[in-house]
């Protein structure tokens, strides 16, 4: 995935066509990332990904993180997102909630880079448990690894001892990392193949103690 940064608008074209020529070893999607204000709004862009999506890519912006929802519903109406990154504010909104939820539109959220920009001051704060409770599709990513010293298995571990997950949850949530990607059918079983079997090996004896 490639990303145009939004206060960077001469760089976009050049990175769309460098994406383009990037799907015969592996471009997938067209993301959108940089600081989300009203100084670089999010339309003059809409071009852009609409030929973006015509030749084939994925739209991946970032949205609903710096801003509040209306920058999550820019990223649907004129960005036409395939999923969104962040997207932590959209609580704000029952209605983008609700739109979220029926359109199955999933938000990768980085908890870790929440809080990196001064978002939230701790993962206690952070509403990652809302967004689960609020039946959206929720998946663990890590943004940024070497700018805010995290990992994906490190926002696993985080999450899990600040919201005292038990295996079924982190399972779920890494179902949900592959179901959410653009990955073939084939490809999508064989991980979660591969995941069952690694849960069943941590836990052989799970489902006794759950009957006792």
């Amino acid at each position: 995935m490639f990303d145009i940064v939004r206060h960077r608008f001469a760089e976009g074209a050049p990175t769309l066509a460098l994406a383009l020529e990037g799907r015969e070893v592996g471009v997938i999607g067209l993301g959108f990332a940089g600081p989300e204000s009203p100084q670089w709004p999010t339309a003059p862009y809409a071009p852009l990904f609409a030929r973006a999506r015509a030749e084939g890519l994925r739209s991946l912006p970032h949205a609903g993180e710096m801003d509040g929802p209306s920058s999550v519903w820019s990223a649907l109406r004129e960005l036409g997102a395939d999923r969104i990154g962040h997207g932590v504010q959209c609580l704000a909104d029952p209605a983008l909630v609700e739109h979220l939820r029926e359109h199955r539109v999933p938000l990768e959220v980085c908890p870790t880079s929440n809080l990196g920009i001064g978002l939230y001051p701790g993962l206690a704060e952070h509403p990652l448990p809302q967004l689960l409770a609020a039946g959206l599709h929720v998946s663990l990513a890590s943004d940024d690894p070497p700018m805010f010293a995290t990992s994906l298995g490190e926002e696993y571990r985080r999450c899990a001892v600040a919201f005292g997950w038990d295996a079924a949850q982190i399972a779920a949530l890494a179902r949900n990392s592959v179901e959410h990607s653009f990955m073939s059918p084939e490809a999508k079983a064989r991980l979660l193949a591969e995941q069952a079997a690694v849960l069943a090996e941590l836990h052989p004896f799970g489902d006794a103690r759950e009957s006792e």
